[in-house]
């Protein structure tokens, strides 16, 4: 019974670890099932609400009543898709004003026919809408494992490819590791099922009931030492928060790893029909901007812009605002090409603000981006951009997209956010947050957020990817109020203007080990601060008074 209590004790942690980070959500039909503690947090006050959010509500109250905006601000969302029909979203959606729905002509002759909201980037013209796609360092390794992948020396390649066999074995040992990782995981979730169903079927056999319960379970009472465990196993899974839903999310996420994010036979991009490596090859996706998974860019959508007067469920940041749809990322890493067209459509169709809640380690393309980020800088649009998820010092790596495009070129119109929680205290930094002295601007509350969830649902939810679009809410407030502000004064204003905390000390982010160490929070971004929407608001009125 000890070894298999150990075994349970080690695999439940590990489900539960990788249950925080994969687990798809599921969203729940009113808000009030919700830990409504957290409803609307990043909107509150530090000072009066004693809540580390934004004071977006205080500079509703105290800067702008009575005042009209004097611009729509139009957001583009790069994501997954979005919900365009959630009613926390009513009049929120950015309508293409030169094309006429559903003829199947490109009506404003901008490429892209019947793109009322926004445009598919991920799916083909028959309406397939693309889901999973490979992690980027597989198709790296794919591409190149013909050419290198019986070489184990860099002295067997001729000096001119050593760059590329540099690239190529990162890849090939990145895959090689998750390969590892996943395969045993899902051996591990195989074998936890297996133990669970065994005690859960014993006491099902036990009490004589098809179902079983908590309270049924708790209720035994027995001297059979094989009752006992089997009761003190499931009991144990209870206290713990497991749920057999867990369970079937994680058996999923495993399965979607190896069958489509890791498998070299899987040819994710035969469905979109174009070339991704070729940028001018730009005739295909679609006018579906909901897609098959939307529950992210909804998430994002909601932050930026729910309706703050409905009565119902969240309120967004900015009200005089419409969300522009771009559906560009999969299940899996991003491909260049599609998030460097969806760039360049938000900026060609009148976007002020991008959001970018999304990332990677590597990029094949990242010419592509460059171009189009110094596309977007030119043309006056403010790119927000999560730092993401991985608890790393974005100082000391890679990490994609990002503001570079080129030798020591840098875009001006670029912001970096991580996440931040409710409390300044030790742990006011998201554990999961990537960070980083030059490379991350300022922090946004990502943690314990509560926003919109598809077909009329809620949800809560962490990450860097909902701290960005509270930087992009707060930027289209301002921008609403002030449009004569150009998108390099806006950056400079939002982050000139986020609260300081100069003598908190906090836990560096690590998932990873359980020893923490601490350093100055001012250190972990280039202000050491929060974005606050009141001092934005303030420092902005000055700015365009001058």
């Amino acid at each position: 019974m000890k070894r298999n209590a150990y075994r349970l004790f080690v695999t439940l942690t590990l489900l539960l670890c990788y249950s925080a980070l994969y687990a798809q959500p599921a969203g729940v039909s009113t808000i009030d099932s919700l830990n409504l503690k957290y409803l609307n947090w990043y909107n509150l006050n530090p000072q009066s609400d004693r809540i580390e959010g934004t004071s977006v509500n205080k500079a509703y109250a105290e800067l702008l009543a009575g005042k009209t905006p004097r611009k729509k601000i139009v957001v583009a969302v790069i994501d997954g898709g979005v919900d365009i029909t959630h009613p926390d979203l009513k009049g929120k959606i950015w309508t293409n004003p030169r094309e006429i729905a559903g003829n199947g002509l490109d009506d404003d002759n901008n490429g892209y026919a019947d793109d009322i909201h926004g445009w598919n980037f991920i799916g083909n013209k028959q309406g397939e809408n693309l889901l999973y796609e490979h992690m980027e360092f597989v198709r790296i390794y794919k591409s190149m494992k013909a050419e290198f992948g019986n070489i184990t020396q860099i002295e067997k390649v001729a000096p001119a490819d050593r760059d590329r066999y540099k690239l190529f074995d990162k890849c090939r040992a990145k895959y090689d590791d998750e390969l590892k990782k996943h395969t045993e995981m899902n051996k591990s979730l195989e074998n936890f099922e297996a133990y669970y169903k065994s005690k859960e079927d014993y006491l099902k056999r036990y009490l004589r009931k098809d179902k079983i319960t908590e309270e049924d379970i708790k209720a035994i009472k027995s001297k059979s030492k094989n009752v006992n465990e089997a009761k003190k196993v499931m009991l144990d899974l209870y206290k713990k928060g497991f749920t057999y839903s867990d369970l079937a999310g994680m058996r999923k996420r495993t399965s979607e790893q190896l069958n489509y994010y890791l498998n070299l036979d899987f040819d994710p991009r035969k469905l979109v029909g174009d070339n991704p490596d070729d940028i001018t090859d730009v005739d295909y996706g679609n006018a579906d901007v909901k897609g098959p998974r939307s529950f992210h860019g909804t998430f994002v959508s909601g932050i930026i812009t729910a309706n703050r007067n409905n009565g119902i469920g969240t309120d967004g940041i900015a009200e005089n605002v419409e969300i522009m749809v771009l559906r560009a990322v999969p299940d899996g890493d991003e491909r260049d090409k599609d998030i460097a067209l969806a760039i360049r459509y938000a900026v060609d169709n009148g976007a002020n603000i991008i959001n970018m809640s999304f990332g990677k380690y590597f990029s094949v393309n990242h010419r592509f981006m460059e171009e189009a980020i110094q596309y977007a800088d030119n043309h006056n649009v403010l790119m927000i951009h999560s730092a993401g998820n991985a608890s790393d010092n974005l100082d000391l790596i890679d990490h994609y997209p990002s503001s570079v495009i080129g030798n020591n070129t840098f875009a001006k119109n670029w912001i970096t956010v991580g996440a931040t929680t409710d409390k300044a205290d030790k742990n006011f930094c998201g554990v999961f947050s990537n960070y980083g002295t030059k490379t991350v601007d300022l922090f946004a509350p990502g943690v314990n957020i509560i926003s919109l969830f598809p077909e009329n649902a809620y949800k809560m939810g962490d990450g860097t990817s909902y701290s960005g679009p509270v930087v992009a809410g707060i930027a289209a407030l301002v921008w609403s109020y002030y449009p004569e502000l150009s998108a390099q004064q806006l950056k400079d204003i939002l982050l000139n203007s986020a609260t300081n905390y100069p003598k908190l000390k906090v836990y560096i982010p690590d998932t990873s080990s359980k020893k923490k160490t601490k350093t100055a929070f001012s250190e972990l971004s280039t202000t050491g601060g929060v974005v606050n929407a009141y001092n934005a608001l303030k420092l902005a009125g000055e700015t365009a008074g001058k």
